[in-house]
């Protein structure tokens, strides 16, 4: 059995940890089987407990996007542990990220860390909230801000009703003050503001989804969004934890042209390392506690550690511009290999592409929304998901997410990938 030390590692995990696993998609629900349990990785390689190696498309979710175990990276931790893994108290470092983020950003002027991409999302709605002084936001079904209540929420009726809970746990008074709509439809948001013109604080979105797969902005979505929320005095977030020093030095609001209000960060922001943080104009940030009375606090946050790795990310970053180029290159490469054995076998199918930000969806219809996500051919997608496994490709494990590519992975890598497709394609 090739994932034999898996498999056994798997069940000893669940009789531990509920599921066996510690956030949900590892599982392999949505494909069905064993996960497999890594031991190491190195660039753009995995090995797992099994001695098995994989080419990694997740890149751990987006954050390593220089590769796994990244000398540079690597070495700026390991000095950094040598003086202490945690203060509770200021270090120039966390002055030194903050400086070089808000210049890579370029048009915002504080930054908050935290310690995960839900706590910024969380942290920024609570800003948001307490700066217009209003309490329903505009959230877009499909996008993730992590799991704070506020976000666990599916849609009612239909757009223009509240929420309602799409988790035990999430109370209907959370939930009222969510409102609902279908991503890149800017109709559903005017109606909503047209109901209600003075109490919607905010509206977030991920510029470009990455849980429902990768899903880009059609033309003029967000700077609809933009234009509205300037003609009714709430704030527009962009949940850029995936995003964020991703898609280019300046992240998505770089790329597509739009500033948002606040941003949210994450994932690369890291180099690996769990950190999040909140980004906006100075008017907007001097609310927050100590300056203000929004209150916002966390022990760790700004810890020496995760600070360093993501000091030395962000400084290769901003120092090699070419390597958003490579990235994007190399994604193209995969979507055109991909599309020219899909096109030749007749198998209906979406890419979906942006930078290097990449998804594959089993249907003939363009998928713009959650629900043309859905549309998707799920059992199409797990033979194709496992099929690539036993290629040495490993893929997200779910036809909702984003692959992430990083720059470790070779073209000799991605030409692998494409001829791994062919075979896989073959069989159905």
């Amino acid at each position: 059995m090739r994932y034999q030390r898996s498999s056994i590692l798997f069940k000893e995990a669940q009789k531990v940890i509920p599921g066996g696993v510690n956030s949900p998609v590892r599982a392999f629900k949505s494909v069905g089987g064993t996960p497999i349990f890594i031991e190491k990785a190195k660039g753009a390689l995995l090995y797992d407990k099994d001695g098995n190696t994989f080419i990694d498309y997740i890149s751990s979710w987006g954050p390593m996007i220089l590769g796994h175990a990244y000398d540079p990276v690597i070495k700026a931790i390991k000095m950094r542990l040598e003086k202490g893994t945690s203060f509770g108290i200021p270090t120039a470092l966390e002055t030194e990220i903050a400086t070089l983020a808000l210049d890579m950003i370029a048009n915002k002027d504080k930054i908050r860390f935290v310690n995960s991409g839900t706590e910024a999302c969380m942290s920024a709605i609570r800003l948001a909230r307490g700066y217009t002084n209003r309490e329903k936001i505009i959230k877009f079904k499909g996008c993730y801000h992590g799991h704070s209540d506020a976000f666990l929420i599916q849609a009612g009726s239909g757009a223009v009703t509240f929420g309602s809970p799409s988790s035990p746990g999430v109370t209907q008074g959370t939930a009222k003050d969510t409102l609902l709509a279908d991503f890149n439809n800017l109709d559903e948001v005017i109606r909503l503001f047209d109901e209600y013109p003075e109490e919607i604080a905010a509206v977030i979105v991920e510029p470009v989804a990455g849980n429902m797969g990768c899903i880009t902005p059609n033309h003029g979505f967000l700077e609809g969004l933009r234009s509205i929320c300037d003609k009714f005095a709430s704030l527009l977030i962009f949940d850029e934890v995936m995003t964020g020093f991703r898609l280019a030095k300046g992240g998505a609001q770089e790329l597509l042209g739009v500033n948002a209000d606040i941003v949210t960060y994450g994932k690369v922001l890291g180099g690996g390392l769990p950190v999040g943080a909140f980004a906006a104009k100075k008017q907007i940030m001097r609310q927050l506690a100590p300056e203000g009375p929004v209150y916002q606090a966390g022990t760790l946050s700004g810890n020496p550690i995760a600070m360093a790795a993501g000091l030395s990310t962000l400084q290769i970053l901003n120092a090699d511009q070419e390597i958003y180029t490579r990235l994007e290159k190399k994604t193209e490469n995969l979507e055109l290999g991909f599309k020219e054995i899909l096109n030749n076998k007749g198998i209906p199918y979406q890419i979906n592409r942006i930078g290097s930000m990449f998804s594959l969806h089993f249907t003939e219809q363009p998928v713009v929304d959650f629900q043309s996500a859905t549309l998707g051919d799920n059992e199409l997608f797990k033979n194709y998901f496992h099929g690539m496994l036993d290629q040495g490709i490993y893929l997200p494990p779910s036809a909702f997410e984003s692959y992430f590519l990083n720059d470790a992975i070779t073209f000799s890598d991605i030409n692998y990938t494409v001829e791994a497709f062919r075979k896989v394609i073959s069989k159905f």
